[in-house]
């Protein structure tokens, strides 16, 4: 499926351009990619296409077990596409069927179309006679990386000093 996630990937970079001039370049971001895929998998394996599974994992739960300092925005455009099998799958028609299918769609094509997302990523799975497909959209808003953490002030006592333990954080997203 790896052809097909280019094709589409190439297919949304080019309208992209022509939607909105002003949109930034998408890079192929290769974390991004890992979750597209895992996320086409699940829905593939468990037969849905939700921005949620059935167990409550989104892509932006994985982005952020991922990278626990992600900070921006995601955006996600899910499709199906059911296929025969035995046909197998022409790769440029396939991609335009799933990118006309998002550019119909307002709120797709905002998606695809935003200026300032600059990572992408696809991830296509079958599952039986369908195809499953995510595209994950990313940016970091040029926000500064977040400040590591300072031990508290009388905590540490020079290089061999043990780190202060972790405390709990909440997370968006239901597991």
């Amino acid at each position: 499926m790896a052809a097909l996630e280019q094709r589409i990937f190439d297919m949304v970079q080019d309208e992209r351009r022509s939607i909105n001039p002003k949109a930034k370049p998408l890079a192929l971001d290769s974390e991004l990619m890992g979750v597209a895929r895992r996320r086409s998998a699940d829905m593939a394996r468990n037969n849905y296409i939700a921005h949620s599974s059935p167990q409550g994992v989104t892509s932006a739960s994985l982005v952020m077990d991922e990278d626990k300092d992600f900070q921006g925005l995601l955006g996600e455009n899910l499709a199906v596409e059911n296929f025969v099998p035995q046909s197998g799958v022409d790769v440029d028609a396939f991609a335009k069927e799933f990118v006309q299918t998002w550019l119909a769609s307002p709120a797709h094509k905002e998606n695809l179309s935003f200026a300032a997302y600059d990572r992408s990523a696809v991830g296509a799975t079958v599952g039986g006679d369908t195809i499953f497909v995510v595209q994950l959209f990313a940016t970091d808003l040029g926000l500064p990386p977040p400040e590591p953490k300072k031990p508290a002030p009388g905590t540490a006592k020079g290089p061999d000093a043990t780190p202060a333990q972790p405390v709990p954080t909440l997370q968006s997203g239901a597991r």
